[in-house]
């Protein structure tokens, strides 16, 4: 095997770091298969203006494609074991109700979460009076819990959920849900993101629901002590 300090052992070196094949490296670099097989094996060398060639061709300097000789290999970084635990039981949970939904953040004791589940009844009936379509970060997944629901999306048909069926899409695209044939609908909504104030977002976007003046206080619909704890961080933020 070549040495990695030899152009050869450098080459190779690269090609593993990007997981490219001999091929596909050709390719790349405009030098046959064949050609970059030799150099590889320490068998043939490259002048001067083909290794400018090589490495311009993958945005580097020479400077940098020869640096590697000095990089000593990554090391791998353990995984972090957080060992958070949150139970969806009663009062661990914020409520607040909206003329189109009501929602129920569940696991409201950890902080920071990139992932919120939450338990929504869908009272909006008619696309025509929800309003304007949410929006927010990241992406959600929606499970019809009982009932029958109809999803508006800004970039498809709308599309009819009954009960044990779902949709995953993209929570920056506009989006709507009301419920299709029946008085209400509950889902389970679980979206995430990789901002750590997600939750904090979502309830803002819930509370401009309710309140589309800024003027207008806004406290949590239904009182618990989690609901209080973050009704006070939503209110300190709106200062």
């Amino acid at each position: 095997m070549a040495n990695k300090k030899t152009l050869g052992g450098l080459i190779r070196l690269l090609r593993q770091k990007n997981g490219w094949t001999l091929r596909q490296m050709g390719e790349k670099v405009g030098i046959p298969l064949s050609t970059l097989a030799k150099v590889e094996q320490d068998k043939l060398s490259l002048t001067y203006d083909k290794l400018q060639q090589f490495s311009s061709r993958l945005g580097l300097t020479m400077t940098e494609f020869l640096a590697q000789a000095e990089t000593p290999p990554a090391e791998a970084t353990p995984a972090v074991v957080t060992a958070r635990r949150s139970l969806a039981t009663g009062g661990n949970s914020v409520q607040i109700s909206t003329p189109n939904y009501d929602y129920e953040y569940l696991c409201a004791d950890l902080r920071d979460k990139r992932m919120v589940p939450i338990i929504g009844r869908i009272r909006a009936r008619d696309i025509a009076e929800f309003g304007e379509p949410l929006r927010h970060t990241g992406e959600e997944f929606v499970f019809v819990l009982e009932g029958t629901i109809e999803v508006h999306m800004q970039f498809y048909t709308p599309v009819t959920l009954s009960a044990g069926h779902g949709i995953y899409l993209d929570s920056t695209m506009g989006h709507a849900y009301v419920a299709k044939n029946c008085e209400s609908a509950l889902v389970l909504a679980v979206c995430s993101s990789e901002d750590p104030n997600l939750t904090g977002e979502l309830m803002n976007l819930a509370e401009t629901q309710r309140f589309p003046s800024p003027d207008v206080p806004a406290p949590i619909a239904r009182s618990n002590p989690v609901a209080r704890k973050h009704s006070r961080v939503l209110n300190s933020r709106r200062k």
